[in-house]
């Protein structure tokens, strides 16, 4: 009988956050957190009141992975991916349940995890490998090729703090990919890579599942998880949704997720701003529908109820899979009491045909006021005879923007 590599049986994590019910207007960076739990001693008589929450990021996950499966887990950000991957890796304890793997286990979680920022990236390769179980003989047998796999020979003895991002997830992964281990955790850092290396690091995976080992690989990008994975699990809310056939899983998942809602109304919150309605405009119409090669429009109905100064706007767009494509930032605005109307331009793009969603973020100097995430969204089609790009064509563009001509602010009333 052969035993599952991996197997999940009723795993939940519980956290408890807190929330601050009373704050001083204007508060919001950590140094003011700093301040406020020195004075701890005092908030029964400032106002200052902490409430205790309990967040279950997983809920009674349970499932198995057969030796040599590649196994694509998507999901919504929040929805639990990273956690349940922290707990196969045993960086955080399950809450209740347990988790069983069989073999050794090589985990990619986050970019430079295990490596040190001072050390260069020759003394990187001996440190990570060790961190990850690898001998010092076995890492001098395979230093070449983790080079060589890597492409940063040049950067070999520079310390890693000078890396990009890009250049770390070369570096880890091959390490990492090198371990020759009996299961492959991969979350979702691939995405900071150029196209070229994605299609190296999947390659290197299928090779891996191909010796007969097991691949986890948590991913945005529906195409990769295709290609890669024979079947696929669906996360939602610290939930599994379903497992089974990649081509079923993730055609339930971009129904679920399709969010083409032209318009939208916002529930009100507290506070001195706050948005009340969000749509999709191409000139003066409302639609959830836009035609290959037109840029839509993102309009904002935002209310300022008294003055509000140092406000930053976001609007972040991302494909009907999740995987973000551009965030758009403005400088920081100020609003006196009133309506407003806020037009956001999506020019340049190169949108493909599809389905996306639109983030809405307002935030005061890093401290977000009101995130509107993914109730809003359109989708792209083809007329004609237009020729239609892929996801490829605009996914290396992806990025933060700050661009104010961007937006368009008119007080309404």
């Amino acid at each position: 009988m052969i035993h599952p590599a991996i197997r999940i049986k009723g795993i939940g994590k519980k956290y408890r956050i807190s929330h601050e019910l009373m704050a001083q207007a204007g508060t919001g960076t950590i140094r003011d957190a700093m301040v406020r739990v020195s004075r701890k001693p005092l908030e029964l008589f400032t106002g200052h009141i902490m409430k205790k929450e309990e967040f279950w990021a997983l809920k009674n996950v349970s499932f198995d992975v057969q030796p040599g499966d590649v196994v694509g887990i998507i999901g919504r950000n929040g929805s639990g991916k990273s956690t349940l991957l922290k707990v196969l890796s045993r960086i955080v304890e399950p809450t209740t349940g347990e988790a069983v793997m069989n073999g050794r286990v090589a985990s990619l979680l986050e970019v430079g995890t295990g490596f040190h920022p001072e050390l260069t990236g020759r003394e990187n390769v001996y440190f990570n490998g060790a961190i990850l179980g690898m001998r010092r003989k076995e890492i001098e047998r395979k230093f070449d090729e983790i080079v060589a796999f890597s492409e940063v020979e040049k950067f070999l003895d520079t310390p890693v703090k000078f890396y990009s991002s890009g250049m770390y997830v070369r570096l880890a992964f091959a390490v990492a990919a090198h371990l020759d281990p009996d299961i492959l955790i991969v979350d979702e850092v691939l995405a900071v890579g150029d196209a070229a290396f994605q299609k190296k690091c999947l390659g290197k995976m299928k090779s891996v599942a191909g010796q007969g080992r097991t691949v986890l690989f948590v991913s945005h990008n529906m195409e990769s998880v295709q290609k890669l994975c024979k079947n696929c699990i669906f996360m939602k809310s610290g939930e599994l949704v379903d497992y089974g056939p990649t081509s079923k899983i993730i055609s339930r998942y971009e129904k679920e997720m399709d969010g083409s809602r032209g318009s939208i109304d916002v529930e009100p919150i507290e506070g001195s701003l706050t948005i009340n309605s969000a749509s999709i405009k191409v000139g003066s119409k409302i639609t959830p529908e836009v035609q290959f090669g037109i840029s839509p429009n993102v309009e904002i109905d935002l209310t300022a109820r008294e003055m509000t100064s140092n406000v930053i706007v976001s609007v972040g767009l991302s494909t009907g899979g999740g995987l973000p494509i551009r965030t758009i930032w403005s400088d920081e605005l100020t609003f006196k009491s009133g309506r407003y109307n806020i037009k956001v331009a999506l020019d340049n793009m190169q949108l493909a045909v599809g389905n996306y969603q639109i983030q809405i973020t307002t935030s005061i100097k890093g401290s977000v006021l009101q995130n509107i995430d993914n109730q809003l969204g359109f989708s792209v089609h083809k007329t004609g005879k237009q020729l239609v790009g892929t996801i490829q064509d605009y996914g290396q563009g992806s990025g933060v923007l700050k661009d104010q001509s961007a937006f368009s602010i008119n007080m309404i009333d």
